[in-house]
């Protein structure tokens, strides 16, 4: 009954503002001024333009008297008439039942498309009717990420308990065969070792996004980043006879913020290109002041990236060659990762790729605007 109610009011009163203003184009008088009470038309203005939920005020012709920017952002109205044929399906049932009724519909604007929670209100007697629109298309798409989080952290997890419940077995069934019983357990090693990975990445993942954007942080070398973030990779690159080489334009670079997070994004960015790489090929990685922002770019000569695939390699979970993660041991969150501690510290993370060629991941940072003192980072 509250809604009914609600609507009910706005529907009267912007269809009796939509009409005044009509008049008042016209030159004739508002019926408030006719009374002597001046309408505040400024004030209704500024209310009905500040609010997010789309509003369209229809006439007994289907005319198009009012919008308000929310709903000409969606794009919902052409040449005065509704442009979704949804969308006047739903008026005219309204106005035919004279009651509210609600649905959700997908509007084409242009090369966008909205999702939308619309509910249609008759005015009493049925002559106009309100349609207000909520733009639900980020609600969607978040609520398909989580699901998909939730699914791929299942699995992701499911897959190493499932294989060292499967090789404890295999111990149990072998224990005269001291060669089965180490080769076994050299691999329950590797599975619970990345399944202590994934836990802790996942872990680090939820406390980036629930973080604040840094506003105070010590200044820190770019070269020390550097340094420890090839440090960390050099076993992996070692293993396939990559070579990993690092170049900082000038010593005394730096950037503001965590240097152990900043480490962790670069030495992330340099893990998924080792893995992406073939054997014997090199990955580098430099730094460069470009205006106000210091540039951290790591170059692979691997498989490269699909454009299908670019605009979602920073999700959770997304690989773009997964039979070649689960061989490398990947968990899919290092370029997650990756994402948050840039936006965290204020920056950003582009990629550029061809496939077949290689690809080049650039962290983009605020320079430090005081070079001193400078946290000294650790040592190589």
């Amino acid at each position: 009954m509250a809604v009914v109610v609600v609507l009910a009011c706005v529907v009267a009163v912007v269809a009796g503002y939509a009409l005044g203003r009509r008049r008042a184009l016209a030159g004739q008088p508002l019926a408030g001024e006719a009374a002597g009470e001046p309408v505040p038309a400024a004030a209704l203005d500024a209310a009905l333009d500040a609010l997010l939920t789309g509003i369209v005020i229809l006439d007994a012709d289907e005319t198009v008297l009012w919008t308000n920017p929310a709903a000409d952002a969606m794009r919902v109205v052409r040449a005065g008439r509704l442009a979704a044929p949804a969308l006047a399906q739903l008026a005219r049932r309204a106005r035919r039942e004279e009651a509210p009724l609600h649905d959700d519909l997908e509007l084409s604007g242009g090369r966008d498309v909205h999702a939308v929670h619309v509910v249609a209100s008759a005015a009493p007697g049925g002559r106009h009717v309100a349609l207000l629109l909520d733009d639900t298309t980020d609600a969607r798409r978040v609520d398909a990420v989580r699901r998909d989080f939730v699914a791929n952290v299942s699995h992701e997890l499911k897959t190493p308990v499932g294989a060292m419940s499967l090789l404890a077995e295999a111990i149990q069934g072998c224990g005269d065969d001291p060669v089965s019983v180490r080769r076994f357990a050299d691999r329950m090693l590797v599975e619970s070792g990345r399944l202590s990975r994934l836990v802790q990445e996942l872990i680090d993942l939820s406390r980036l996004q629930g973080a604040e954007p840094m506003r105070t942080a010590d200044s820190v070398l770019v070269s020390a980043i550097l340094s420890e973030a090839v440090d960390r990779t050099r076993l992996a690159a070692a293993a396939s006879d990559i070579e990993v080489v690092a170049r900082v334009d000038d010593a005394a670079l730096a950037v503001r913020g965590d240097d152990r997070q900043l480490a962790t994004a670069v030495a992330n960015l340099l893990d998924n290109a080792v893995a992406y790489s073939p054997v014997r090929t090199r990955v580098a990685v430099t730094a460069r002041r470009h205006g106000d922002e210091v540039e951290v770019a790591v170059t692979d000569q691997g498989i490269g990236i699909s454009p299908a695939d670019r605009d979602r390699v920073f999700e959770r979970f997304y690989r773009v060659d997964p039979a070649r993660s689960r061989e490398t041991g990947g968990t899919g969150l290092g370029l997650a990762i990756v994402k948050h501690i840039a936006t965290n510290h204020g920056g950003r993370v582009d990629v550029w790729s061809v496939e077949g060629t290689g690809s080049t991941f650039t962290l983009t940072l605020p320079a430090s605007v005081v070079p001193e003192p400078v946290k000294e980072g650790v040592a190589t």
